[in-house]
């Protein structure tokens, strides 16, 4: 199973290429303009909502993870990394999505009349008319069933067209609330009737594939309940022609287009109608068509139209040389960790660190196959991962070498199969937590959190994959053979190492007394949050908003080097970036008139003469709708786990689990404030991680508790709870050093968005591994000894003497 899973792997990631986010690599940007109708004006307020529909779109289609800021009143700038066909997403975004539903009043022309429903496909039969077959029957609907076929010629050719490209808008009268004339599916022009119906009526839309019938992809609508006595209605009155008249059809308007205009079935009675409350649109789909419409109908229509009047390529956010140097970065962190694992386990190690590599295999082709973008935000869901798979590894090998210790005489291989065993728990709980979060992130949230949630849950699924499988196969295999029997020491586990050895001779009794900790921690809460007040945050220009200016210079200029000259000027926190036509757009916070003349001067003397063709004032990519939707998804996600963990645990240490990490969250932001740090989607990305790793290493040594708890029902909480912290210390410290040496030299080495991530990440990994020890711990002994009534169940150390537990591996015990 193993080689299989890294045989595919490789196979993937040499033939699938996978997409780079725009801050990567670059992608297209389109600017929109939206235009006002007799109706609606294309104010702030409605260009705002223009942007939430369009954002739900692209997140449903999958394109890319987008970056959409409305810039002044009535224009929105979007970016697409990864998109192969920008026209294609252009005519997507564009397309306005307004549905409409039409009683047939009759052809537009005498030379039509004749020709209305010849030749369609009938919904009883199945069979299609032909170029000689003036008898064939008419496109129709069944009772009951909500089902109607559009018609189609007879002698078509066959090249269908998209939906909405076959017809052509032929009235000036183009509201929904007046006659109109349009072209149907055959190209002949119909007389329209007011709408009946509209998008508003219909509660969702599905793309299906009728293998039945075989007539391909159609789109499935269902009606809301007034939308279906509506829809009865109109089908009822259609049904009082006869069998053959152009007004027994009913025309299905999307965009001023008819993409489906049926006749109903002649079973269907007068003023009865259709009251299935649903319909199918037909019309030769494509899977991509099909399933393009039913997001369109899905994600509802704009509130204005838009029209594109600008699109182009743009360079990444991040320049070459910085996306140069977080590579090496990440190299070098990787072999730190790599050689570390090595000393501290020897072959389990290295073993290990094959492991690792598979990891990113499986992670990358993971990524690859589902077509995802890999953004700068989403590095941050691989680099909780990473940690998660180092993390089970060293569980792993520090549970075998307890069981080593224990029984003196069992093999290297005994060992590793028992530890195994004894961190399964732990580890399918860690990740389980983190699995929960990552998919409520992906399904509640959007944009960048909704792309964290994603590399998040690949990059967990493939650690666990990395620990418990291969790492497994690898290590039983390597301890099996007959030179590592003779040398155990060479196989990493026959010994208890060096931190386990030290704790051992002191035995510290942390827990003695557990609220001086937790005054610590709310002290250290207090320092922290208090920056919130008294500096406030700095929030970045995805919350703000800023200011976009765009150049054309003489000559061509390198990002980088425009770049480094804007943070000399006073403004380091400037994306620039290049544009297709060799030109530079700058985009910052808000600028006041003179510091506008100043980033233009310093543009200037870069690009040896720059002038400006457009100054505007831009939105917050980082919309309403999406902090409101992460927030949501947030609260949900820790909703969530606690409810697990509380299943787990007991509530005790599920709630004290979750107190610990909002412990974290508060002072990670916090320091940040007092550090004047911006808040941006980076940092978000950052914290979201930050919150994995919290309750990650809180479930570890809860795990432990757990299990002495069981072992030894009539010991004090206090002092099992002081064991279980001391026989986990060496993995959080094997775990924590091999994740600072990625996060530093990332800080050290990586651009200036890669530090701040970076910075973020040591204090989040810092305060992490504290709380779950020094605030977790004390926490639930508080709760549990507030829960338990005197003289019963576990009761402190203090109030009834036990016998002591030795940490594992103690020879006196």
């Amino acid at each position: 199973m193993a080689l299989a899973t890294v045989a595919l792997s490789v196979f993937i990631t040499l033939t699938t290429p996978v997409r780079l986010g725009l801050d990567l690599r670059g992608g297209t940007q389109i600017v929109l303009e939206t235009r006002s109708t007799s109706t609606t004006k294309a104010d702030g307020a409605a260009t705002d909502r223009t942007v939430e529909v369009l954002r739900g779109r692209i997140d449903a289609l999958g394109v890319a993870e987008p970056t959409i800021n409305r810039s002044g009143d009535n224009r929105i700038i979007v970016e697409l990394p990864g998109v192969q066909d920008p026209k294609e997403a252009a005519e997507v975004l564009g397309r306005t999505a307004q549905l409409t539903f039409h009683k047939v009043l009759g052809p537009a022309g005498p030379d039509t009349e004749k020709d209305t429903g010849k030749g369609a496909a009938s919904a009883q039969d199945g069979t299609k008319g032909s170029a000689e077959d003036d008898s064939a029957k008419d496109g129709s609907a069944e009772e009951g069933s909500g089902r109607d076929d559009s018609a189609k010629d007879g002698s078509d050719d066959g090249s269908k067209e998209k939906p909405g490209k076959d017809g052509t808008k032929d009235s000036a009268n183009d509201g929904p609330d007046k006659e109109r004339v349009l072209k149907d599916e055959s190209g002949d022009r119909l007389r329209l009737a007011p709408a009946s119906l509209t998008g508003n009526d219909v509660k969702g839309a599905d793309a299906r594939l009728d293998q039945q019938r075989g007539s391909g992809w159609h789109v499935t609508v269902d009606f809301k309940k007034g939308g279906s006595s509506g829809w009865a209605k109109l089908t009822g009155e259609a049904a009082c022609r006869p069998p053959g008249d152009p007004a027994r059809r009913v025309a299905i308007v999307l965009d001023d287009k008819i993409i489906s205009s049926p006749q109903i079935d002649p079973s269907v009675a007068c003023r009865t109608g259709i009251t299935g409350g649903s319909t199918e649109i037909t019309g030769r789909f494509s899977d991509a068509e099909a399933r393009e419409l039913s997001l369109l109908i899905n994600g509802g229509a704009l509130p204005v139209p838009v029209e594109t009047v600008e699109q182009r390529t743009v360079g990444p956010t991040l320049g070459a040389e910085a996306i140069e140097a977080s590579a090496w970065a990440a190299v070098i962190g990787t072999g730190l960790t790599a050689l570390f694992v090595l000393v501290v386990y020897r072959l389990m190690g290295a073993l290990a660190v094959v492991a690792l590599g598979c990891y990113g295999l499986l992670s990358y082709a993971a990524l690859a196959a589902l077509g995802a973008t890999l953004t700068l935000p989403g590095l941050a869901g691989f680099v909780l991962a990473i940690g998660m798979a180092v993390d089970a590894n060293v569980l792993v090998f520090e549970r075998a070498r307890e069981e080593y210790a224990k029984q003196q005489r069992a093999s290297a291989r005994v060992s590793l199969v028992a530890g195994f065993r004894n961190a399964l728990s732990a580890i399918a709980d860690s990740n389980i937590t983190t699995l929960i979060a990552a998919g409520l992130l992906f399904f509640l949230a959007s944009g960048p959190v909704r792309g964290f949630g994603v590399t998040l849950g690949i990059g967990v699924l493939a650690s666990m994959v990395s620990a418990l499988v291969i790492t497994r196969v690898l290590a039983e295999y390597a301890a099996a053979r007959r030179f590592v029997r003779r040398r155990p020491h060479i196989s990493g586990i026959a010994g208890i190492g060096v931190v386990r050895e030290r704790l051992l001779r002191r035995d510290p009794q942390l827990m003695r007394r557990p609220r001086r900790w937790l005054a610590g921690s709310l002290v250290a809460l207090v320092l922290a949050g208090s920056g919130l007040f008294v500096r406030g945050l700095d929030f970045g220009v995805e919350f703000t908003g800023g200011r976009l200016i765009e150049y054309t210079t003489t000559e061509s200029v390198d990002p980088e080097k425009a770049r480094a000259a804007l943070a000399d000027a006073g403004f380091p926190r400037a994306v620039v970036q290049s544009s297709g036509d060799g030109g530079l757009t700058v985009r910052t916070d808000r600028l006041t008139d003179s510091e506008e003349t100043k980033v233009t001067r310093t543009v200037d003397d870069v690009a040896g003469g720059a002038e400006k063709l457009r100054d505007e004032v831009v939105g917050p990519s980082l919309g309403e709708e999406l902090r409101r939707g992460a927030l949501i998804a947030l609260g949900v996600a820790l909703g969530t786990q606690l409810l697990y963990l509380a299943a787990r645990f007991r509530w005790v240490l599920g709630t004290a689990a979750v107190v610990a990490m909002i412990h974290d969250v508060i002072i990670l932001v916090g320091v940040f404030a007092w550090l004047g740090k911006p808040i941006d989607g980076v940092f978000l990305a950052a914290l979201l991680t930050v919150i994995g790793y919290s309750v990650n290493d809180s479930i570890v040594v809860f795990d432990r508790v757990r299990e002495l708890v069981g072992r030894h029902r009539g010991t004090p909480l206090p002092q099992l709870a002081n064991q279980a912290i001391l026989q986990t210390v060496p993995r959080t410290v094997n775990t924590g050093l091999g994740a600072v040496f990625i996060l530093a030299a990332l800080a050290l080495l990586g651009g200036d968005s890669l530090t701040d991530f970076a910075l973020a990440l040591l204090i989040g990994l810092l305060v992490g591994t504290y709380s779950s020890v020094f605030t977790a711990t004390p926490l639930a002994l508080e709760l549990d000894g507030r829960q338990r009534p005197a003289g019963g169940g576990t009761v402190p150390a203090r109030r009834r003497p036990a016998a002591r537990v030795p940490v594992t591996g103690d020879r006196r015990g």
